[in-house]
């Protein structure tokens, strides 16, 4: 097998016009390509007037191609297996996100039959919580955009893209997902991603696989309190419903994502080794999709093979702080995502299709200790809640979203009204003034980036975009420290994903649990 890369095709290019392409690369006739698969498939879009696919290739070919730069060998998959020792305690996975059900798959797969503790509920009941809760009415704080079945990713865009190497285990990730009902493109596409709509049948369909192999689900269940004994874990107090209970457990797999903040208190009371870590603050803006797509493809705006077009940019100001796009979702919405009462949060998401009217972002400044009130391992926390009670206040104490217009934040004064641009934020936006939300030194630093990125990409600072206040969940403020046998300070206790500070995204937290589990065998 080998892989022809950088194939540039037109937007309407099939399935021949490819294979012909291959047999140009092989120097070689179109009859000795038995069979052509997409690797890869990235838009190039440098060029408005000549927007196009780049296209790799995996051939079966029996042509002994001539030495090119394009041209590689493919090697057998390395294929990933799980052998970890049953110590005769069903090992616990506490979460159910990305990383919480990845470490669900790797232990069921290894015959250790999980039990995976689930704050919030399964999807179907949990969908009908969010919705709820976007119309107006009552939040639940144990079911919602951040707790329960999926995790925070199931509301999200889904997207499959991460800072991370891709290795063994992101391919074991992409080809669980896939195997779940993911769609076929998220093997080859470079910015893959499901869509929330989507997101819901594959998390059914992974608790499905794990349930089959011995594995089980408690849902609405949270882990209430550790017990140890000379430094070990020997047992954990789960609630539910009805009770309260102990665990026996030997290996406790903490997946619990960047929003269990009762949890991580828990924790510290407990002696858990945490530390600060540096996130980002900041706000969703939000543009009209139409107005995205002509500034990245030209006069291929509407072309039908482009789908919504996305972007993502960073700009580095003099003064150190950063502020960069994150989180994009093209033809989504902007959607509230608190987890408890009196605090208002902002996240983004898209259907598979991204076909509604705006495009959204996370616009995000850096933070760290220099904002914080202590050196607390805790302390960014508590400053995500307090940006999270004054954007309650401020949009009108009633889940409201606090929102103000580009050119209105520019100029410094309170946005009174609204523009051109509709909000998609469910139950209601308020028009305000975020600088009575924001630091001063994030509220400048996003005026400066906002007049950056619109030079970049013409209609970013357009005068009537929407900012909706506020986005604090980017990732966890805190890392519980593990050392290289992937334990915390208190034997058996295991943390991984982005809860526990390894990892942003669904792909880079589901990987790292694969990792994790992975590194098991060898201690």
């Amino acid at each position: 097998m080998l892989r022809i890369n950088n194939i540039n095709a037109p937007l309407d290019a099939d399935a021949d016009y490819l294979k012909k392409s291959a047999a140009q690369k092989l120097q070689c006739d179109v009859s000795a390509v038995a069979a052509c698969k997409i690797a890869k498939k990235s838009v190039d879009a440098r060029n408005k007037n000549n927007v196009h696919f780049v296209y790799s290739l995996d051939c079966q070919t029996a042509v002994n191609p001539l030495p090119d730069k394009d041209i590689e060998v493919l090697l057998p998959p390395e294929k990933l297996t799980f052998k970890i020792k049953d110590n005769g305690v069903r090992p616990v996975v506490i979460g159910s996100g990305p990383s919480g059900m990845f470490a669900g798959i790797a232990l069921a797969e290894a015959g250790l039959k999980p039990i995976i503790i689930e704050r919030g509920s399964a999807v179907d009941k949990r969908q009908q919580d969010v919705q709820t809760f976007w119309n107006g009415g009552v939040l639940n704080p144990e079911s919602n955009v951040q707790f329960g079945e999926g995790g925070a990713g199931t509301f999200s865009d889904g997207k499959l893209m991460s800072g991370i190497k891709k290795d063994k285990y992101t391919a074991k990730v992409l080809q669980e997902l896939h195997a779940a009902g993911a769609p076929d493109e998220i093997l080859y596409l470079a910015k893959p991603h499901i869509g929330t709509d989507k997101l819901r049948q594959v998390v059914r369909n992974i608790r499905q696989k794990i349930t089959d192999l011995g594995g089980e689900y408690r849902f609405d269940s949270k882990l209430e309190n550790l017990i140890i004994k000379d430094n070990r874990l020997e047992a954990v107090e789960i609630s539910n419903a009805d009770t309260t209970y102990t665990l026996p457990v030997k290996q406790l797999f903490l997946a619990i994502g960047h929003s269990a903040r009762d949890t991580f208190e828990m924790l510290e009371k407990n002696g858990v080794y945490m530390q600060q870590k540096s996130f980002s603050v900041g706000v969703r803006i939000e543009h009209p999709q139409s107005l995205i797509n002509r500034a990245q493809y030209g006069k291929f705006a509407d072309n039908p093979y482009l789908g919504a077009a996305d972007y993502k940019m960073a700009v580095h100001l003099p003064n150190g702080r950063s502020v960069y796009t994150f989180c994009m979702c093209p033809g989504g919405t902007v959607v509230a995502a608190a987890s408890e009462h009196g605090r208002v949060v902002t996240n983004g998401m898209s259907e598979f299709a991204r076909n509604k009217e705006n495009a959204n972002s996370a616009l995000l400044v850096g933070v760290d200790s220099r904002d914080f009130e202590s050196d607390a391992p805790l302390a960014g926390m508590y400053f995500q809640r307090k940006l999270e009670e004054l954007a309650f206040i401020h949009g009108g104490k009633n889940y409201h979203a606090p929102i103000q217009r580009v050119d209105d934040l520019l100029a410094q004064r309170p946005s009174r009204q609204l523009g051109d641009v509709r909000p998609s934020y469910q139950p209601a936006v308020t028009p305000s003034d975020l600088s009575l939300i924001l630091p001063t030194e994030i509220c400048h630093a996003l005026r400066l980036g906002i007049v950056e990125m619109g030079k970049k990409l013409r209609g970013f600072d357009h005068p009537h975009a929407l900012l909706t206040a506020v986005e604090t969940r980017s990732s966890s403020p805190v890392r519980i420290v593990r050392d290289e046998t992937m334990q915390s300070n208190i034997r058996g206790l295991v943390p991984c994903g982005e809860g526990a500070g390894y990892a942003g995204g669904i792909m880079s937290s589901a990987a790292d649990a694969l990792k994790v589990i992975d590194s098991l065998n060898e201690f």
